[in-house]
């Protein structure tokens, strides 16, 4: 796609990289109490990543909303990679999205309208492939542009797969490689190939549609998507609603090419110190891990893959059936244990 005006000249931070830092979020929401009804499956309490309301005994409701400014220079792709990220949710939860609704931000007198068109063209056609309902939005005069998607989603209240279910001796899968925060960045520095950015944005844009799919036929009770607060915090989540730890191992998890040659170069976003210190009280590293690969594993992800949990009997045909349905480089990426002592880490990296 090509378009003559570049979305990227907008902001210093886009997709993902730009939430709140993970602590600060928490600090505010520390001091909040909200209601917790029968029926409320899943809320605040675990970080997951949707809301879960039960209507009946066959049928909860997911209920998401994910928003950020450009991550990518053209309009039609970041209205692409906006919306499979939005979606994600819900397929995160092993949930069907069936309605969505477009969150529209745009500087109409600073920006020509023509480039919201092909934004919002790109949104519809990932929500049309999801086969989702795109149902109307809300739109705000305001700069940088800014986009994302409302969705919500069913799913049968005993199938809902949520981030706190870890469970001792599974192993951890990833559905897709990491790195795009990095890509990103080098992207402003044209320091990555074109051929390498255009992979991480075909990544970004891949829908975990299939994945929520895979996950169910086996039974998955644990997964989580990762997004903004890297590979780390969202494995650091899961492991704290869990009370388990779970240990990453740096060298199986996948990476997007010349990711690594970045950080090598001194290109590491933001992103990846704010969430250094989320994860940091939390985890143990090797003092032999390569620093590079801490850095990605930490890098912010828009639109990333599952964190899956397994047991280990049947690893190997999810594997193989992710793989079949469009995510070739899933993979093992580590364990889940038992959290015997509250000095334990959660999260171990070797």
């Amino acid at each position: 796609m090509n378009h003559s005006f570049d979305l990227l000249t907008t902001v210093e931070q886009g997709g993902c990289s730009a939430k709140l830092p993970a602590q600060l979020l928490n600090k505010i929401l520390s001091n909040l109490t909200f209601p917790e009804p029968e029926n409320l499956l899943v809320g605040l309490k675990t970080k997951d990543d949707a809301a879960v309301w039960k209507i009946n005994r066959d049928t909860a409701i997911i209920q998401t909303t994910d928003f950020f400014p450009p991550l990518c220079s053209d309009p039609f792709e970041f209205g692409q990679i906006a919306a499979a990220n939005a979606l994600s949710d819900v397929f995160a939860m092993g949930g069907t999205p069936i309605i969505a609704l477009n969150l529209v931000m745009f500087p109409s007198s600073k920006i020509d309208i023509s480039v919201l068109k092909e934004i919002l063209k790109g949104g519809a056609d990932k929500v049309n492939e999801a086969g989702v309902t795109l149902a109307g939005g809300h739109s705000l005069d305001d700069y940088p542009p800014k986009y994302g998607l409302a969705v919500t989603g069913i799913v049968h209240p005993e199938k809902v797969i949520i981030n706190s279910n870890a469970k001792t001796g599974q192993v951890l899968v990833l559905s897709k490689p990491i790195g795009t925060g990095t890509i990103i960045a080098g992207q402003r520095l044209k320091k990555v190939a074109k051929n390498d950015y255009q992979n991480a944005l075909e990544s970004m844009k891949l829908l975990n549609k299939n994945a929520a799919e895979i996950m169910q036929k086996h039974n998955i009770q644990c997964a989580t998507d990762i997004t903004g607060f890297g590979l780390l915090g969202h494995a650091m989540e899961m492991a704290e609603s869990s009370d388990k730890t779970l240990t990453i191992e740096s060298s199986k998890v996948p990476i997007l090419d010349s990711v690594y040659d970045l950080i090598e170069m001194g290109c590491i976003p933001g992103g990846a110190f704010r969430n250094l210190k989320y994860v940091d009280t939390n985890t143990w590293f090797s003092p032999t891990l390569d620093y590079n690969l801490k850095m990605i594993l930490l890098d912010a992800q828009t639109s990333g893959g599952l964190l899956i949990c397994c047991q280990k009997n049947s690893v190997d045909k999810l594997i193989n059936n992710l793989k079949n349905v469009g995510y070739p480089d899933s993979t093992i990426i580590g364990k889940v244990s038992e959290r015997k002592e509250l000095s334990e880490p959660y999260i171990v990296v070797e």
